[in-house]
């Protein structure tokens, strides 16, 4: 025990020691001011999830094919670290989906043989159609019930039609298929919380696109068949869709013509970084006002359902940054922990329940590596997230160049909040003085300074037994091996994040800080404080 109080005491002052270029220049000061009031939005109890694709190993883009056997066909379930890095969620939100969904037949009362996705020349992304058996559905469903992970599944929503021209599909969804699967499925005592209708169908479609009122039509159809098998109201999964990218004259036209209650969760994917050829790319991550666009389309996607479709909530069902398989040595590396942490803050501003990572495994932006199941930076950042923020989202203000960023939420299952910092420069550092907005309110009043009441001293915990001193918080820096920030291996407090002799993952320790303190944030880092006695109405 002595031993490990010294290693965390070691790792604070490594922390905290300037280096060689951060000395050559004072830090800059910062002030972040957290309104704990009222909430500005609230996300799901589990905002936090990541998905499982259909991509066989032939799945290529730039001469890299990254998808080996992680698909939904063709993982190993079995794998001795996939199971615990699920469980180590304590119910992880998976979705099942992707680009071939709407080309996979359900291996259920059908008289074909069940085959796997083959490449073919005409076929959709160069594939064909693919088949899922009951005995890997009752598989998955074996590992899923064993980690208790809470399951979204993408239905085929093309079957049935045809294509007309292009990428223009018609004609009426077949949805045989889908209703001898969900009997089938429900028959198992499969717990399936929400089935999402079709993969990126809307708007001008990616492969594929179908009408908004035929859409709405068949989605309305979906609804009516999930009421008939699931009887008890209670036992009503979510109805999700359209999982594509967002068209706000088209989602308007679907939520109009399915109605009032149909469609549950508008979902929409985000891919804002762009291709996986782009040699911007470590640049756009760093830079605000190219994240900042992404905000347009919580916005717009939040408006949308505040006009059209009050009853419903916003998703993000698919989300890897990088499209086409992500890109090596940026997906899978530090570096892309600020882009995914800055986007779960700025989403879940816009009241977005979920927010799906592409992928749990698979290509090169999986939270876990392809072939060797290690955990990538990308996994800790989402594990951390997952334990301390909460599902209420707090206002902040922000005293500083646009390269600070914060985002803060009460924090999960205690009292106080948590505050999410991101330095998106890689040459200053920052002191950032936390406030309280009551306090900050009244020194505008009565024109005199009053230490914060609402950073009370305190001391909170994760992963390990509270300090005994009550004047400290609690922070967890995230930096990246020897300052690489393509690093694949990420410091918390500088101690390296790494799987434990017996192949467990590791103690997400914080170190304590004294509370009324400046927090000190490095060049290219991220860092979580926890302040439980922060003064939140909102919170209490």
């Amino acid at each position: 025990m002595a031993a490990r109080h010294l290693l965390l005491l070691l790792a604070l002052v490594c922390l905290h020691a300037p280096s060689h270029s951060a000395s050559a220049q004072q830090p800059e000061e910062a002030t972040v001011i957290v309104k704990g009031s009222t909430k500005i939005a609230q996300t799901d109890v589990n905002y936090i999830c990541a998905t499982i694709d259909w991509w066989p190993p032939e799945k290529c883009n730039y001469n890299q094919c990254p998808w080996g056997q992680s698909s939904i066909l063709n993982l190993d379930l079995d794998h001795p670290f996939l199971a615990q890095a699920i469980q180590e969620f304590h119910n992880l939100r998976i979705r099942l989906g992707g680009s071939l969904q709407d080309r996979v037949v359900y291996d259920v009362g059908t008289n074909s043989p069940c085959s796997p996705f083959t490449n073919v020349s005409n076929g959709l992304f160069g594939f064909s159609a693919g088949c899922l058996s009951m005995d890997r559905w009752d598989k998955l469903n074996d590992l899923f019930q064993k980690t208790g992970a809470i399951i979204t599944f993408g239905l085929n929503a093309l079957h049935g039609r045809y294509n007309v021209q292009r990428s223009f599909w018609a004609g009426k969804w077949n949805s045989t298929n889908t209703y001898d699967f969900v009997k089938y499925t429900i028959s198992k005592g499969y717990p399936v919380d929400s089935w999402e209708f079709g993969n990126e169908l809307s708007g001008h479609g990616t492969g594929a696109r179908v009408d908004a009122k035929l859409y709405g039509k068949d989605v309305t159809e979906l609804k009516s068949i999930l009421r008939q098998l699931y009887r008890a109201p209670l036992s009503q999964p979510l109805l999700l869709g359209p999982g594509g990218f967002f068209d706000q004259q088209w989602y308007t036209q679907l939520l109009q013509t399915s109605g009032h209650g149909v469609v549950n969760a508008l979902t929409h994917h985000i891919y804002n970084l762009g291709g996986g050829d782009d040699v911007h790319l470590m640049r756009k991550i760093v830079d605000p006002k190219y994240l900042d666009r992404a905000e347009d389309t919580y916005r717009d996607m939040q408006l949308t359902l505040q006009r059209h479709g009050t009853w419903a909530s916003s998703w993000v069902s698919e989300s890897g940054g990088v499209f086409n398989n992500g890109r090596q040595l940026v997906s899978n590396t530090f570096m892309n922990s600020i882009w995914y942490l800055d986007q779960l803050g700025m989403a879940s501003k816009y009241n977005t329940k979920v927010f799906c990572r592409q992928t749990l495994i698979g290509g090169n932006y999986g939270l876990l590596d392809t072939q060797t199941f290690l955990p990538n930076p990308d996994y800790y950042s989402a594990l951390l997230w997952h334990r301390l923020m909460g599902n209420g989202v707090l206002s902040v203000d922000i005293n500083a160049p646009r390269k600070l960023r914060a985002y803060a939420h009460c924090t999960k299952r205690h009292k106080g909040i948590t505050i999410l910092l991101i330095n998106l420069s890689n040459s200053t550092v920052y002191n950032v003085t936390l406030q309280n907005d009551l306090n900050v309110s009244v020194e505008r009043r009565t024109g005199h300074r009053r230490r914060s009441s609402g950073l009370r001293r305190a001391v909170s915990w994760l992963g390990s037994k509270p300090s005994s001193e009550s004047t400290k918080r609690d922070e967890y820096h995230l930096t990246a091996k020897d300052g690489d920030h393509q690093s694949r291996t990420m410091l918390l407090n500088g101690v390296p994040l790494e799987l434990g002799d017996g192949g467990g993952v590791p103690a997400l320790n914080p170190v304590p800080a004294a509370v009324d303190s400046p927090v000190h944030l490095a060049p290219t880092s991220i860092v979580f404080v926890v302040l439980p006695r922060f003064e939140a109405k909102a919170c209490s």
